[in-house]
This record gives C-alpha cells, sequence and structure tokens, in this order.
C-alpha cells in the first residue's frame, strides 16, 4: 500500500505530511520513526497527518471551530501537543493542496485552535501567549545552566549563554539532561544569546534547541516564542518584537497583549508515494504506545 506524502520546511524544521482526510490511515510509532530516518526513510524531524477534525478522535472537541486538525507525531513516533514551525508548514500545504483558501485559517492542534495567516512569502501563526512559570536546571557536559521554565502549550526550558561563542560551542548531540521532576513529560531545552540590535527589533537573540523526541533541530517555532518571552522580560518589556536567529534562518515573534505571533517561511519541497514496505513497516494496527511527550521523548 503506498501511502502518499508531502514534504515541508520551516527554516529547516522539516516535515513529512500525511494527506489523511478522513482519517483512515493506521499511523504507528514504528511507522513514524521510519519515515523521518534520514537514511533510510524520507527523513524529518516529525509528522504532520492532515485529518478532519471529526475524523479524528483527539480533535472532537474542535468541530465548529476548525476543520482541520493537525495530527502531529515526533521524529522517534511520540504524539506532541503543538509545533509552532509545524502549524505553519501545515497551513502551507493546506492552501498549496486545495483544502482551503490563503488568508486567515483556522487550525486545530493538541494545544487547541490556532489562527494562521497565510501570505506568499509569509506564514504567521497565534500561538498561546508564553507563560513563565518558575526556574530550573539543565546540564550539558555536566556544565549546570539555569533557566526559566516556559509553557507555549507545550514545555521549554530557556537557558541563558554569555555570547555566540559559547552558544555555538554546546554540544547537543544528545539532549540535556533536565530534571524530571520539574518536566515529567519532558521538555524542548532551548539555550539564547543575545545579538546585535538590528532595525525593527525590540531584542534580537540567537538560539539553539533540543526538542524532545527529535534532537537538535534547525528551528523550533515554539522554542522561539518561549525564548522571546525571555529576552523580553530581561529587557524590561512585556510586549515587543523579537528576531530570534536559529541556525536555520529567523523568526519573528510579537507579543501583543493577547497572543504571540511567530512568523517566518514555510514551503512544501516535495510531493510522492513511499512503499511502508520498502520501510519494512506493515500497515496494520498500533505497534506501540501513543505517548504525549514522554519524559526523554516528546514534542516540538
Amino acid at each position: 500500500m503506498a501511502v502518499t506524502y508531502a514534504k515541508g520546511h520551516g527554516t529547516g524544521n522539516d516535515f513529512v505530511i500525511l494527506p489523511d482526510p478522513e482519517g483512515l490511515l493506521p499511523l504507528t510509532p514504528r511507522l513514524v520513526a521510519a519515515l523521518c530516518d534520514r537514511r533510510r526513510g524520507l527523513g524529518a524531524d516529525g509528522v504532520l497527518r492532515v485529518v478532519r477534525v471529526d475524523a479524528h478522535p483527539d480533535a472532537a472537541r474542535y468541530v465548529g471551530a476548525a476543520e482541520w486538525f493537525m495530527d502531529y507525531w515526533n521524529a522517534d513516533g511520540t504524539i506532541a501537543e503543538m509545533c509552532g514551525n509545524g502549524v505553519r508548514v501545515y497551513a502551507r500545504y493546506l492552501v498549496e493542496a486545495g483544502l482551503a483558501v490563503g488568508g486567515e485559517l483556522a487550525v486545530a492542534t493538541r494545544a487547541g485552535v490556532v489562527r494562521v495567516m497565510v501570505a506568499p512569502d509569509e506564514i504567521s501563526a497565534g500561538l498561546s501567549k508564553p507563560r513563565m512559570y518558575g526556574q530550573s536546571v539543565a546540564r550539558v557536559e555536566r556544565r549546570r545552566h539555569v533557566g526559566e521554565a516556559v509553557d507555549v502549550g507545550n514545555p521549554h526550558l530557556v537557558c541563558r549563554v554569555a555570547d555566540t561563542q559559547e552558544l555555538a560551542g554546546l554540544d547537543l548531540s544528545t539532549s540535556p539532561e533536565f530534571s524530571e521532576a520539574d518536566f515529567p513529560a519532558g521538555v524542548n531545552v532551548e539555550f539564547s544569546a543575545p545579538g546585535v540590535p538590528i532595525p525593527g527589533a525590540d531584542v534580537h537573540v540567537r538560539m539553539r534547541v533540543y526538542e524532545r523526541g527529535s534532537g537538535e533541530t534547525l528551528s523550533c517555532g515554539s522554542g522561539a516564542c518561549a525564548v522571546a518571552a525571555v529576552a523580553l522580560a530581561d529587557a524590561g518589556l512585556i510586549t515587543g518584537r523579537v528576531a530570534v536567529d536559529v541556525p536555520g534562518g529567523r523568526l519573528t515573534v510579537v507579543l501583543d497583549e493577547e497572543a504571540c505571533w511567530l512568523a517566518g517561511p514555510a514551503v512544501i519541497v516535495a510531493t510522492g508515494t513511499v512503499d511502508p514496505q520498502a520501510l519494512d513497516v506493515r500497515l496494520s494496527g498500533l505497534d506501540g504506545p501513543r505517548k504525549v511527550g514522554a519524559a526523554g521523548a516528546g514534542a516540538l
């Protein structure tokens, strides 16, 4: 059974997109991990299943509020609440596939309904306003980094470093150690360094991230929002515009009184079909647990 797919990315944060409007594809953790394998599969940071809200049990509460549900899976086969870049790529796919028109869309996620504005060169997503709720610690190569815990519909730990040289020197080839007591469902760990002032931004920062369930990625949308909230607070601001440079490019985050708007490019680069048997995966039933951001694995 061939599976239709598309491939897209937002500032290098890449996704396999599976059109499945009626929710008929028996998606499993094993299939997701195989698709995301960068040597034996298509390669991606995660999978976005395109399914109608009335065809997925996790989206039933959104019937009437949105037509489409973003069923998001991390690269390791765990299920996640939200993905900031993912929802922007998802909206780009909906428009290019003729499933929605451009302009303003409503996309349902496990973290709620997200407003998305689709323009030719940029897509903006109105995410939950980041909520800072305490401090915790991450360790990289046994070095202790105190960070701010931030909820953006999914959990983040934002750790400041002194400069871009220290940022570049971090070894993120494996997951930073973190407190499972503070983050029982795992956490995305961001490291941010101050950038030089640039026109049009109240604050400019550079960022790297280790995402639960995917490892270090070139970009993380909700992570950029978490970093922006911390950077604005450090500058004594509640609202403002933050330029966030990630390894894959630049994202712009605008915090207003009600929401956090994440903006940047999002493109579809390929479409095609993939043979699950060639991936050594059978499409029959679930073959593993369905978890939302398990500790040490999880969401963008």
